[in-house]
């Protein structure tokens, strides 16, 4: 029986043909092809600038040292994300501080931010947990409050809306993820997204090492095309010119993508809803559009869930879990953090499963997908 992945990727003619110009254009990297995806990003999402990177995680690296990370400041996320939320903070030198989540959506919770804000806070990282915005306009208010810099982890919400705009035109600073399960893919990559000039130009800066040419910024007067000048400790973050123009070229479909995903977990509600045992996810309100990253649900007893994992993969069904609360990974662990820091975010991922969710799944896979689980449970 074949398996049914929890996500992939949809390629078609026209990506193969994009890549394929780049890959006969001269250019491979540093090249066009750059520019180009990042002025398509940047008008579909409605942000002034996009600055590509070769991963997400580079990506929120990067957002982190524009906004003046340095060590000692903290860092507030949300325990249920991917690590690499809280590591970038680390890399800087910086302390993550975790806060617990709003269990009817996963997203981080606003009232349990305002606990945790110090003197040393710097930066709010509200994570899109599933592809479904965080509280933007909340935290919007609790950062200018505060006087803080709004970075919203969007890896999973590219094409998402909130309010009317889009995400990434939102916060100070949006991340976005290109992994294959992402809304779109360039293999791998990222990018952030800002209206802010001097947060981009700092954001191109980092990804190239530190090193600059602009001679509006340029520090001594060196005649010669040759004359660069490194002004911060960067990295080599920068994207290809293939990987971009496959970006480019999957960006002109991801209105297609979304309508499809966001079908699918229409179907899913459909097809699950007399299912006992489970809990659906939240439904879309009237204020947001979620990209629909993810279908997550959570069993009513926990204690059947590994025998409930482990039934579906048997059965083909590409199940996986999101995410192990990042405060409970040994490293966090040795770094002092308590197990038992955000009680609704353990609570929340010790039920939760995710189903199988991209833009070509179809009706056939779904309806045997809610069959498989029908069937785990009864006999879990």
């Amino acid at each position: 029986m074949r398996m049914i992945p929890y996500s992939t990727q949809d390629i078609n003619e026209a990506d193969v043909k994009a890549v394929v110009q780049t890959l006969k254009s001269g250019w491979l990297t540093q090249g066009p092809a750059i520019e180009r995806f990042e002025k398509a990003l940047a008008k579909k999402v409605g942000a002034k600038f996009a600055v590509t990177f070769n991963s997400g995680t580079a990506a929120l690296h990067a957002a982190y040292f524009s906004a003046g990370i340095t060590k000692g400041d903290e860092i507030i996320v949300p325990a249920l994300t991917f690590a690499a939320t809280a590591n970038a903070a680390l890399y800087l030198g910086a302390k993550p501080v975790f806060a617990d989540i709003d269990p009817a959506t996963g997203n981080m919770s606003v009232a349990d931010v305002r606990k945790n804000i110090t003197k040393k806070t710097k930066v709010i990282v509200p994570v899109d947990y599933t592809g479904r915005p965080a509280d933007m306009r909340e935290f919007r208010a609790l950062a200018k409050k505060y006087k803080l810099v709004l970075i919203e982890d969007g890896a999973q919400s590219l094409g998402a809306s909130y309010r009317g705009k889009k995400t990434g035109s939102l916060a100070d600073m949006t991340i976005f993820s290109f992994h294959p399960v992402k809304s779109i893919t360039t293999a791998e990559g990222g990018a952030v997204t800002t209206n802010d000039a001097e947060y981009a130009r700092t954001l191109r800066l980092f990804r190239s090492h530190g090193i600059t040419k602009e001679k509006l910024y340029l520090r001594r007067n060196e005649d010669g095309g040759w004359h660069m000048e490194m002004h911060a400790l960067g990295f080599n973050y920068r994207m290809p010119d293939i990987l971009a123009a496959l970006g480019e070229s999957q960006l002109k479909r991801l209105d297609s993508f979304i309508a499809k995903r966001r079908a699918a977990a229409k179907r899913y509600g459909s097809l699950l809803k007399n299912i006992p045992g489970v809990v659906l996810p939240l439904d879309e309100r009237a204020f947001e559009r979620s990209a629909w990253h993810l279908y997550t649900l959570r069993l009513k007893d926990p204690s059947k869930r590994r025998a409930v994992f482990d039934s579906l993969r048997s059965q083909g069904i590409g199940v996986q879990v999101h995410h192990i609360p990042v405060h409970t990974h040994p490293l966090y662990e040795d770094l002092g953090y308590s197990q038992k820091l955000c009680p609704k975010t353990q609570a929340f991922v010790v039920a939760e499963i995710s189903l199988p969710l991209f833009a070509k799944i179809t009706p056939a896979q779904q309806k045997r997908v809610a069959e498989a689980l029908r069937t785990a449970l009864k006999n879990a």
